[in-house]
């Protein structure tokens, strides 16, 4: 890693509150510089999967999340230079107010926090409407309150009129922070939300490109690009190394498999009787298939490149269109999404639901992760899936959001039992049952529980994990595809 890759320019874009407009700025701000010529190296901070979507859109590259929470504070700058690796400047954009992070722990998985680990200069996002010579007292409270955060600038949003600017503009240079934009209010992009917040880019299509191009264009006639691109070059120089993925999978050995005692026949508790073992194409790389398209948009980048370290062959295949998993698939990633929207749809594709349980009765590996948990179940709001867990799903009145600290309860395709990982739940469904027999994970905070299910080679979970966090897990679970 040279020098110059510590040291890509980079902002990160924050707020007093959710709601304050930082996605609009966040998002226009990466097409603005992107319009320019620039490559721009997008992420966001925390769990969240929908806004890198748009992040993508308006970028053309991945976009990636910092989370201090599930990662650990030691992986946010790495990771970072991961994925600004060969870019001329990075946009990140916070996760509800500045200070704001994981309950009951501080400053932890805060925007704050991750700033401060990037050594990178923050541009406050202020929702103006309501207010004039009080929006000083705001950003000076803001600016003070953690002498490590470095606000380097302020963005005025929602802005009424060219008095209410010359007021809001005045309050501001009292405290010695440059206004680097101002936003009018205007009626609001189009980013429809629903349950689960956005409409995610997948599902848009030709809408999200327009929004996207919306932002961009709010951006470049009301802010200072060049000011703030001056800004994200003022960023120190980091002192770790890029993360990579096969250098983290050597450097994070998993558990062995478990071996049969001695002179006792290798039991096969896993393959159903009279099913084939699935064989990859070349006999060398395992192919696994992971689930994508517009009912499963959740992904972290990082597991699809663990995976393929690891020596998987990675496909993708959509089961709202294709009628069979991916020829030669000897593993299954089902990530998160929103099947309860699509479920008419995922009911009907009948010869991908019977593919997909014929795998998973093979003993081949399926990791199933909230979406993929429901669509393993035997009916979702009374219309059949894939029926590998013999449980039931259906929408609920109640919101489940927030961080989780997790151990492994049974030995699976992810994990020995004992391994503890952190991950995040954010669902508005429910299953009945919510544990198998052979738990997925017991849960250690906020409450104490066992949840989710480990059946022949399936972990099945609501819960949302990092592994870049825990690399053996990509590596056991391609062993397991050779061994199953």
């Amino acid at each position: 890693m040279t020098s110059s890759d510590s040291a890509v320019p980079r902002l990160v874009i924050a707020a007093p509150s959710s709601g304050s407009g930082k996605t609009t700025v966040a998002t226009g701000l990466m097409a603005a510089l992107t319009a320019r010529g620039l490559a721009v190296s997008p992420h966001k901070v925390g769990p969240d999967y929908i806004d890198p979507g748009y992040h993508a859109l308006a970028t053309g590259r991945v976009g990636r999340n910092l989370d201090a929470y599930l990662c650990g504070p030691e992986l946010v700058g790495p990771l970072f230079l991961h994925g600004a690796r060969g870019c001329d400047i990075a946009v990140v954009e916070g996760v509800m107010g500045l200070y704001d992070g994981a309950a009951g722990e501080g400053e932890l998985a805060s925007t704050a926090q991750v700033a401060k680990l990037l050594r990178a200069p923050v541009v406050l996002v202020v929702d103006a409407s309501s207010q004039s010579r009080s929006v000083a007292a705001l950003v000076h409270g803001f600016v003070s309150w953690d002498p490590e955060v470095r606000v380097g600038g302020v963005i005025l949003n929602k802005v009424a009129s060219d008095r209410h600017e010359v007021l809001l503009r005045e309050a501001v240079d009292s405290v010695g922070v440059p206004v680097l934009g101002v936003l009018r209010r205007a009626a609001p992009v189009e980013t429809p939300s629903r349950h689960l917040g956005l409409v995610p880019v997948a599902e848009r299509g030709s809408d999200a490109v327009d929004a996207v191009a919306a932002m961009g264009a709010r951006v470049a006639d009301g802010c200072d690009l060049e000011a703030l691109a001056g800004l994200a070059r003022s960023a120190g120089a980091l002192s770790c190394a890029a993360w990579d993925a096969g250098e983290a999978l050597v450097s994070s050995p998993p558990p062995p498999l478990p071996v049969p005692s001695p002179g006792a026949a290798p039991p096969d508790p896993l393959v159903r009787p009279g099913r084939p073992r699935p064989q990859a194409p070349d006999g060398l790389r395992r192919r696994v298939a992971m689930a994508s398209g517009a009912a499963f948009t959740f992904s972290y980048a990082e597991h699809t490149e663990l995976l393929a370290a690891a020596g998987a062959e990675v496909v993708t295949f959509d089961p709202l269109r294709d009628e069979e998993v991916p020829e030669g698939t000897q593993g299954l990633v089902i990530g998160g999404g929103f099947p309860e929207v699509y479920a008419a749809e995922l009911s009907a594709n009948e010869g991908l639901r019977k593919s997909v349980a014929e795998l998973a009765f093979s003993g081949a590996p399926v990791a199933a992760e909230c979406a993929g948990l429901l669509y393993l179940c035997r009916e979702l709001d009374g219309l059949p899936m894939c029926g590998v867990l013999d449980a039931a799903a259906r929408m609920s009145k109640r919101l489940t959001l927030g961080y989780r600290d997790a151990v492994a309860v049974s030995d699976s395709a992810l994990a020995v039992a004992g391994t503890r990982m952190r991950g995040h739940e954010f669902h508005r469904t429910a299953v009945e049952p919510g544990a198998g027999a052979a738990p997925a994970w017991g849960m250690r905070a906020p409450e104490r529980r066992v949840e989710g299910f480990v059946e022949r080679g399936v972990h099945a979970s609501y819960l949302h994990t990092h592994w870049a966090a825990e690399p053996g897990v990509a590596r056991r679970f391609v062993e397991r595809c050779r061994t199953s």
